[in-house]
């Protein structure tokens, strides 16, 4: 309840009347902007990708964008503590007028000129076309906290900050399971336009009930202000938090399971951990703080070394580390924060340190390391930072008075203990020797609890002993794994079978024989002669002549070069250009070598590079880009199947590779292709005796505008078969697509709940 002098007292008058501030509008206010900012981000990468394509440069460059954003309205909203808060509202009002300007949202016309360097241009573009309505937005948290510690002083106003995260989660999942579904980009664009006119009104509420006349004033910060140690700490306990988000997500679909929209659970519980960290009640906050240390270090080592024969069961302990360290930091964060008069800087650093998280998980990580190393680095992060209590208070004394001594003596046991693990001298405890070292490692990490120089000792041990130490052997080989923005690729050889593969994370890219040098020519996994793309390249010749055109949108490692003949003209389109270095640089597969020793690679997205190619000149395009968890949806849309045919002309194949483990991609293509004037077919492959070891099932689609094509390929063998239709499923087009009604398989619970 604050106090105010009443407007019948005169200036200064001393009757005075009580006003109750209307906390529900604030919350209403700050949940309804911060679920805008949730759906506004995936709503125009969405818009953005038909016409800038899916290059890392430009996702790198929209991340960048988004931080830059959010922090400039946090320090936005810092800068206007320099005003009485009447003065910060009319600005502020003033500042979401102003940005109406851009609505309905959605992207500018323009266009890059030739030459533009993308780092440089798509910023631009963002911020021509979303900066000042994402600016306004990013605000609301912070500035209506400190309107709210204006108008109802003595109240916690930090507590809306879970509002605001909860806001955030919502729009979150609203999107992908809701929004995206059922709306159509147009009809997203007047949503948001709708729900930003709304956020507007509550703005002005929100305002219309702040004090005037003196109380209205701006009042200097009379609390201490914090030291450069103390914002130091608070960008710490963000950035971990923020970075092991982003961590867990390409660990999980790199290391553990690939799966479409997993990247959701991972930002919505890091969102939600900031809804426990901050709630009003600290009870299920301080209980999970007091045992995260024990979840960092059985989790944490649990995670390194997981093994693919639980996928499901690793990434729910994955999610629940990330969830229980979250909560931790964030707790943390909470105990060390101001008072309300400095509030805005509080979360001005929060937000530096989430955007160091960031860049440094998703732009650094990258480009320095070969294997998702920032993880097992941030969990040791968290296990420096997390709070700690003395599970076992009886060994705190004598960590008080020999700090050093018991520093050394749990340092050397750790390190024995994992030399146990790693190498059992001796023989001693056979096939039990991992087991018993992890046990041994828990219980001298929960015994040192408290003493956090020994707890992350025998962490760094933990992590090392499953799977650390041998994630560092395989970098120190030097060529058996790269990194790149779209992830971790993995070479390993089987010597029982003769063979060399690739992985993409989880998802196999090619196989090679490469003891046979007769072998080593001949077709694997998805792409052996009996699949669909197999058949359409044996029939290339009775239907093109000897000069066939050929494009391949993947390269992989190059194994479809091996159906190359003299006279036809190939190209390959890859977005990757590590992928480049090693199919046809690296000497460790030989498909182009030894097939097409000279080929045409056009490195960029595909669609882009394929709309800007002359009409008619291919006669057979594969689009083999589907089969992992990241689906380029823009290279299957109705406007993206206008281009492959005009490209191919009249009488031109498309074969698409629909092969996933978790979508049901046939009836999308069905869909979009109907009524388009194309006729399809559809080939479910498996292996039989006839082909090589390395065959694997696959489910490839065949389309064309010529009846005759068709005709002939069918004629070829196989069980092709008429596509499936699906009422439930829509067609894809760049204003519409989802992967909600096609999921499959584990997954498919999803769409029905």
């Amino acid at each position: 309840m604050r106090i105010e002098p009443d407007g019948d007292g005169g200036a200064g008058g001393g009757a005075v009347r009580a006003i109750r501030p209307i906390r529900p509008l604030f919350v209403a206010a700050i949940l309804s902007g911060s679920f805008l900012l949730f759906l506004v981000q995936p709503m125009i990468a969405r818009m953005a990708l038909p016409r800038l394509g899916g290059a890392p440069a430009v996702w790198n460059s929209a991340m960048l964008v988004y931080q830059a954003l959010l922090l400039g309205g946090y320090g936005y909203a810092h800068w206007l503590g320099r005003f009485g808060v009447k003065r910060q509202a009319g600005i502020h009002l003033a500042l979401l007028a102003v940005a109406a300007l851009w609505l309905p949202i959605g992207l500018t016309d323009a266009k890059p000129a030739a030459g533009d360097e993308p780092a440089l241009w798509v910023p631009w573009l963002l911020f021509a076309s979303i900066g000042p309505l994402f600016l306004a937005v990013s605000a609301q948290a912070p500035l209506l906290q400190r309107w709210f510690a204006a108008s109802a002083p003595g109240v916690n106003p930090y507590a809306l900050y879970a509002a605001s995260n909860i806001g955030s989660f919502a729009g979150l999942i609203a999107y992908p399971l809701l929004v995206e579904p059922n709306m159509a980009l147009s009809a997203q664009s007047w949503l948001w336009s709708g729900g930003y006119a709304l956020v507007a009104l509550l703005v002005a509420g929100c305002a219309f009930g702040l004090p005037r006349g003196p109380a209205a004033a701006r009042e200097r910060p009379t609390s201490a202000a914090p030291t450069r140690g103390w914002v130091a700490h608070w960008i710490a306990l963000s950035l971990v938090p923020s970075g092991l988000m982003l961590a867990t997500s390409t660990f999980l679909t790199t290391d553990i399971v690939a799966v479409p929209l997993l990247w959701v659970l991972p930002l919505g519980l890091y969102l939600l951990s900031f809804s426990v960290a901050f709630a009003a009640g600290r009870r299920v906050a301080d209980f999970l703080t007091t045992f995260a240390p024990v979840t960092i270090l059985v989790f944490g080592g649990v995670m390194i070394g997981g093994t693919h024969e639980y996928p499901y069961l690793n990434a729910i302990i994955a999610l629940g580390l990330l969830f229980m360290v979250a909560v931790a930091l964030h707790t943390a964060l909470y105990r060390l924060r101001p008072e309300p008069d400095r509030l805005t800087g509080f979360y001005l650093a929060m937000s530096v340190g989430g955007a160091l998280g960031g860049v440094f998980a998703g732009l650094i990580a990258p480009v320095v390391f070969d294997w998702t190393y920032e993880y097992p680095i941030l969990i040791v992060a968290a296990g420096l930072l997390v709070p700690q209590t003395w599970l076992l208070p009886l060994l705190s004394g004598a960590w008080e008075r020999r700090r050093p001594l018991v520093l050394g003596i749990v340092t050397a046991l750790a390190i024995a203990i994992m030399l146990v693990g790693l190498n059992d001298p001796g023989g001693l405890l056979g096939k039990r020797h991992e087991s018993a070292a992890f046990l041994g490692l828990a219980a001298l990490g929960i015994a040192v609890i408290g003493a956090r120089p020994a707890f992350v000792a025998v962490l760094v041990a933990s992590l090392l002993l499953f799977g650390g130490w041998r994630a560092l052997q395989i970098s120190w080989e030097g060529d058996t794994r790269t990194r790149s923005y779209f992830g971790v690729y993995t070479i390993r050889d089987y010597p029982a079978n003769g063979t060399r593969t690739l992985a993409h994370g989880t998802t196999l890219h090619g196989v090679q024989f490469v003891d046979d040098p007769v072998k080593a020519r001949e077709p694997t996994s998805y792409y052996v002669p009996g699949s669909g793309i197999g058949q359409a390249m044996q029939v290339l010749p009775s239907l093109f002549g000897p000069n066939a055109r050929v494009g391949a949108v993947g390269l992989g490692t190059g194994t479809l070069a091996c159906y190359a003949q003299p006279g036809q003209d190939w190209r390959f389109y890859e977005i990757d250009p590590t992928v480049v270095r090693i199919a046809r640089d690296s000497g460790k597969f030989g498909f182009l070598g030894r097939c097409l020793p000279n080929p045409r690679i056009v490195i960029g997205d595909a669609r882009l590079s394929i709309a800007a190619q002359p009409a008619n000149s291919l006669d057979l395009l594969a689009l083999d880009a589907f089969s992992s968890d990241a689906v380029p949806m823009h290279l299957m849309t109705r406007e993206a199947l206008d281009d492959y045919g005009r490209v191919l002309g009249k009488k031109g194949l498309l074969l698409v590779h629909v092969s996933n483990r978790f979508l049901d991609l046939e009836p999308v293509v069905t869909a979009t292709a109907r009524g388009r004037g194309w006729y399809a077919a559809a080939l479910r492959y498996a292996p039989t005796v006839a082909d090589n070891s390395e065959a694997t099932m696959s489910d490839w689609i065949a389309l064309t505008r010529d009846p005759v094509s068709l005709a002939v390929l069918v004629s070829e063998g196989g069980n092709w078969e008429p596509l499936r239709y699906r009422k439930d499923v829509p067609a894809w087009t760049d204003d519409y697509s989802s992967i909600v009604p096609v999921l499959s398989g584990p997954l498919a619970d999803l769409k029905d709940d």
